[in-house]
């Protein structure tokens, strides 16, 4: 008998190792699933209502949760019948909370976001109540805007100290008020505190501020902020350029992609938006 008929034609199944891979992949899928879905609740959900959520039957979704139970990433509240995310999982969470690096994570978005509006990016964090530039990507234009990383803004008159105030609690604000004032800038500089809270409720509106020349003649910024995991303001995404580029019509198209952009970096970096109460 020659070779070619001695040859067994191929099984229409395959191997029992791509099936038992395939079997693995979906039910780390769904284990990840049960994570998020008791992560999402404060106190624990019982095994129905989590079947429900799930769509899974209640028998395979058990063998699913005492997997994770001895793991210890979930627990069960035997008193109250309730499933509760576990010690493990919050191990695993903290470690990405030491590791993460907010200047590292914004960087990718950041090139983006200049890539994309043609001016310089910076993200700024709030320091004994300034703004603070601690990194930035520069555009490519012969003329542009750069607040050197280590540069410092007076927050009530830059975009970048805005979109973080706008989201300070009134303590915070009012502290802030008392320790630097609202010294005028430039003619355009909001100089009294009614104006400056009236200005932070429109950005919280909108999702982003705006300092229209009034940090600098001709000079024009977009910012909007980015949050912790407790829904804090902890740093802001801004571009920046000059007016004769950043026209009014330019500005609105401007607002949306840094928001955005701002949204990424939150998304990124494990964060919460504190007004939509749900994450990017």
């Amino acid at each position: 008998m020659s070779a070619a008929r001695s040859r067994k034609p191929p099984s229409a199944r395959p191997p029992a190792a791509a099936n038992d891979r395939r079997g693995q992949v979906q039910s780390l899928q769904r284990a990840i699933r049960i994570l998020e879905v008791l992560a999402e609740s404060a106190y624990g959900m019982s095994l129905g209502e989590m079947a429900e959520i799930l769509g899974l039957p209640p028998s395979t979704l058990h063998r699913l949760l005492t997997t994770l139970e001895a793991a210890r990433f979930v627990r069960f509240d035997a008193a109250e019948g309730l499933w509760q995310i576990g010690v493990q999982a919050f191990i695993v969470g903290s470690a990405f909370v030491r590791a993460r690096d907010l200047v590292r994570t914004a960087r990718p978005h950041m090139r983006r976001l200049m890539e994309a509006s043609g001016e310089t990016a910076n993200i700024y964090v709030e320091e004994e109540g300034e703004a603070v530039c601690i990194g930035q990507v520069e555009c490519r234009q012969m003329m542009r805007a750069i607040a050197r990383p280590g540069g410092r803004v007076r927050m009530h008159c830059s975009g970048a100290g805005k979109a973080l105030l706008a989201w300070r609690s009134d303590e915070e604000l009012a502290a802030i008020l008392r320790r630097h004032g609202l010294p005028r800038a430039t003619e355009h500089t909001i100089d009294r505190p009614a104006r400056l809270r009236e200005e932070l409720a429109r950005i919280r509106a909108r999702g982003f501020a705006v300092d229209d020349e009034e940090h600098a003649i001709g000079l024009r910024c977009v910012a909007a902020p980015v949050f912790d995991e407790q829904g804090y303001a902890i740093a802001a995404l801004s571009i920046s350029g000059p007016r004769a580029r950043i026209d009014d019509a330019r500005l609105a198209e401007l607002g949306p992609l840094v928001a955005r952009a701002a949204g990424a970096v939150t998304a990124a970096y494990g964060g919460l938006h504190p007004d939509r109460d749900s994450r990017f």
